[in-house]
C-alpha cells in the first residue's frame, strides 16, 4: 500500500512504525473472511481492511470524526486477521496507534470517558473488583436476571499444594482472575507440583496492565508493567526458570513488555528478559510428560474454546487441545473455532449488542456436539461464556486438577 503521511506524523516513531505496517498491506481482503465484526455487520469499515484505510487517512492528515472512532472502537482486537494475513500485517499494533491518534483528535464525552475510567480503575484492582463482586452477591436477589447471570459463583477453595520441588516458576495472580476464579492458579499449582515444578505467586504481581493499555491509558499500563517486573525480579535473579501465566490474555501482555517498555532506560533490558521468560501455561505442559495414568477415568467430553489471545495473539492454536487429547479427554468439534466469543476484555461491557451476538454464535458452536464441559484458557472468556452457557465452563487446568489421581 502506498502512503503519504502528513508532516505531523512523518518523522514520529509512531508514524514511522505505522507507515511500515501500512506498506505491508496489499488490500487482498483475506482478513475480512475471518473478522467477527465484518461477518456481523457486513460493513467494509467494520473489517480490518476498512479500518486500516481509516487509520491511513488519519496519518495522512485527513479529517477525523466520531464515525472513525466508532469503527475502531468496534474492533475486538482478536487478531484473527493477523493469523489469516498472507503479508504479515501487524494489524493489532496499527490499531493501537490509530486509536491513540483518533482519541487525541476526537475527545470522548464525559459519560464515555468516565465509564472507561471506572472500568480500568475497578477491573485492574483486585481489591476494588473484590468489593464490587461482594456487593453484587449481596444484592443478587434484587438484580435483573441479566446481571445475576454475570456474577460468578463463589468457588469452594482449592488447596494450594505443599511442595519443595527444586524447579521453581513464577506466576501471576491477575486482577479479575484472582478474585472471580481463584482456583485457576491453585489448580495449575497442583498439576505442576505432580511434575516436580513449584509455582510461586509473588506478592504485588497482580494486574498485567492489559485493561489500561486497551482502554488508552498507556502510562497506567506501563506502571503496572514496572510494578510486576520489580515484584518478579528478585526471584528471577535467584534462579526461577520462567514466568508461567494461566490467563492467555495476561500471558500475551507480559510477552509484550519488552515492546511497551523498549524506550524506558531503567526497564528496557529487564522488560526484555521478562518477556523472554514469560510462558503461557499451555506451553509448559505441552513440553512436560503428562501420562494418562496420572488421571482418573472415565474422562468427560469437553468442548474447548480457544481464546483469541491464545490462538491468534500467541499463535498457540491447538496446544491445549493437544494436551487434553494426550491425557484422554474426548474433545467435541467446535465449528468456526477461530471466531471470538465476544468477551475481548472490556468489549462485552462497552459494545454489549455485538458482544451478545458473538456469544450466541459461539455458544451454539460449543454446544453443538453435546459436551459435558466447556473449557477455555482465559478469565474473560470463562466469565462471558458462563453467563449463558448450558454446560459448566472451566479453565482447562481446573479439569486436569479435578481428574488428577491422588499421589
Amino acid at each position: 500500500m502506498q502512503t503519504q503521511l502528513s508532516a505531523a506524523h512523518l518523522h514520529t516513531p509512531q508514524g514511522q512504525e505505522a507507515d511500515a505496517i501500512l506498506r505491508a498491506c496489499v488490500h487482498c481482503g483475506f482478513c475480512t473472511a475471518t473478522c467477527p465484526t465484518y461477518q456481523l455487520l457486513a460493513d467494509e469499515l467494520d473489517g480490518p481492511r476498512g479500518r486500516i484505510y481509516l487509520i491511513k487517512q488519519v496519518l495522512e492528515g485527513q479529517p477525523v470524526t466520531a464515525n472513525t472512532q466508532l469503527h475502531l472502537d468496534r474492533c475486538l482486537t482478536c487478531r484473527a486477521c493477523e493469523t489469516t494475513c498472507p503479508s504479515g500485517v501487524r494489524y493489532g499494533r496499527l490499531l493501537e496507534i490509530g486509536r491513540t491518534l483518533v482519541d487525541q483528535a476526537v475527545p470522548r464525552s464525559w459519560w464515555t470517558s468516565g465509564q472507561r475510567f471506572l472500568l480500568r480503575s475497578v477491573l485492574s484492582s483486585p481489591r476494588r473488583f473484590a468489593a464490587l463482586l461482594w456487593l453484587g452477591r449481596l444484592l443478587r436477589p434484587w438484580l435483573s436476571a441479566e446481571l445475576r447471570a454475570k456474577l460468578p459463583p463463589r468457588p469452594t477453595p482449592l488447596a494450594w499444594p505443599s511442595t519443595h520441588a527444586p524447579r521453581v516458576v513464577l506466576g501471576l495472580a491477575g486482577c479479575a482472575q484472582s478474585v472471580a476464579t481463584p482456583n485457576t492458579n491453585a489448580a495449575a499449582a497442583q498439576v505442576l507440583a505432580r511434575l516436580g515444578i513449584r509455582l510461586v505467586l509473588v506478592p504485588n504481581a497482580t494486574c498485567c496492565g492489559a485493561v489500561s493499555q486497551h482502554l488508552g491509558a498507556a502510562e497506567a499500563a506501563r506502571a503496572a508493567m514496572r510494578r510486576n517486573i520489580d515484584a518478579w525480579w528478585p526471584s528471577l535473579e535467584a534462579g526461577a526458570e520462567a514466568i508461567v501465566i494461566s490467563a492467555s490474555a495476561c500471558a500475551l501482555m507480559v510477552k509484550e513488555y519488552g515492546h511497551w517498555l523498549r524506550d524506558d532506560p531503567a526497564y528496557a533490558a529487564k522488560a526484555q528478559r521478562v518477556s523472554a521468560l514469560a510462558k503461557d501455561l499451555s506451553e509448559v505442559l505441552r513440553d512436560e510428560p503428562l501420562p494418562p495414568a496420572l488421571f482418573a477415568s472415565p474422562l468427560p467430553r469437553v468442548a474447548f474454546h480457544s481464546p483469541c489471545t491464545l490462538q491468534h495473539g500467541q499463535s498457540l492454536n491447538g496446544v491445549v487441545e493437544g494436551i487434553l487429547s494426550r491425557i484422554g479427554f474426548p474433545l467435541t468439534p467446535v465449528p468456526d473455532s477461530h471466531l471470538c466469543c465476544g468477551s475481548a476484555g472490556t468489549y462485552s461491557l462497552l459494545q454489549p449488542q455485538l458482544s451478545q451476538q458473538l456469544l450466541t454464535n459461539k455458544l451454539r458452536a460449543l454446544h453443538s456436539a453435546q459436551p459435558e464441559f466447556i473449557a477455555t484458557a482465559n478469565i474473560g472468556c470463562q466469565l462471558h461464556l458462563s453467563s449463558r452457557a448450558e454446560r459448566p465452563v472451566l479453565h482447562w487446568i481446573e479439569l486436569l486438577a479435578a481428574y488428577l489421581r491422588e499421589a
